[in-house]
């Protein structure tokens, strides 16, 4: 009988430790791009086989998780966002076929940089998946002051965007700070249209150049010195426009850190990465600046792998 125990606890050991699956920090990104979702669904299971190996605290308001339809025609439980949010919903979920639009119309003349946002989020863990996130202010003219419209202000740590789009002109995506996913989406605009703090992995995502002018910037990271650990890794991602030029990003504060792998730039001339580490193909290479670099194999894997955002512990496949 002891022995039988013995060996039945051990089978049952082996059973529960078979159950529980850990999200991959290390596992790095794929260089062919057909493999880039196959390598996502193995590293980032379903929180049914990871309990235990992620925050306690987002494990606990999973366990809570409700439903919350909002519906203008009234058939859901509430006929706008505002009143839904009084709930603490922390994930927007729509339909790929039809995806909902919050759009608001402010500027930085009227409400400063961060406040004109359609969308802002202070909430940890916040996800968001077929949400289409406008900021519908006119193009700036550039000859008046706080023409800034921000679209999505994202303050909050450890949040994940899903195939959303986020449409503005200037300053259309505050990556303010935090640990960010962006997985297969798509980004729009002109001046600084992805700018902040954040520690941010952009997976798979559109980046759009609109208006025809050199002066236009992809990037502008508020990096201040070499201690502060943040940066925007653009992987697997296309760079296109409609314009005559663009730089991929400038330096808004002294220790910029954004890179560029394994994506595909056209469409537009791109010219230098203003003080800004990065790697890429199709870009004007000649013309970058002096304290942009091509980054050596080794420099750049710690920003082609989940452990970049620490995701083992908090990322979780889209909500479906």
């Amino acid at each position: 009988m002891g022995c039988s125990a013995a060996v039945q606890c051990a089978i049952t050991a082996i059973l529960l430790v078979s159950t529980t699956v850990s999200s991959d920090d290390k596992s790095p990104i794929p260089a062919d791009p057909s493999s880039l979702n196959t390598w996502f669904q193995d590293n980032v299971k379903p929180l049914a086989s990871r309990k235990g190996t992620l925050d306690p605290a987002l494990e606990a308001a999973e366990a809570k998780q409700r439903t919350i339809k909002v519906r203008r025609d009234g058939s859901g439980e509430f006929k706008t966002l505002k009143d839904a949010i009084k709930t603490f919903v922390v994930t927007f979920r729509g339909s790929p076929g039809n995806m909902p639009t919050l759009s608001f119309a402010g500027t930085a003349r009227e409400y400063g940089t961060v406040y004109s946002a359609t969308l802002e989020v202070e909430a940890d863990y916040f996800v968001a998946a077929n949400i289409i996130i406008k900021n519908s202010s006119p193009m700036p003219t550039g000859t008046l002051v706080g023409e800034q419209a921000v679209a999505l202000n994202i303050v909050g740590d450890k949040a994940a965007f899903y195939n959303c789009r986020f449409l503005g002109f200037q300053d259309t995506l505050c990556d303010h700070r935090g640990r960010h996913l962006f997985k297969d989406c798509y980004i729009e605009g002109t001046v600084d249209y992805i700018f902040g703090n954040g520690k941010s992995l952009y997976l798979g995502t559109k980046l759009q150049v609109i208006a025809d002018a050199k002066g236009n910037f992809i990037t502008a990271h508020a990096r201040n010195n070499e201690g502060e650990d943040s940066g925007f890794s653009f992987v697997h991602c296309k760079v296109e426009g409609t314009g005559s030029g663009a730089y991929l990003g400038r330096a808004w504060m002294s220790r910029p850190r954004v890179v560029f792998a394994y994506t595909t730039m056209s469409g537009v001339d791109l010219f230098s990465l203003e003080n800004t580490s990065a790697m890429g193909r199709g870009a004007n290479t000649a013309a970058r600046a002096k304290s942009s670099k091509k980054l050596t194999d080794d420099q750049v894997a710690p920003f082609l792998s989940l452990g970049f955002i620490e995701g083992s512990k908090w990322l979780l496949p889209p909500p479906s």
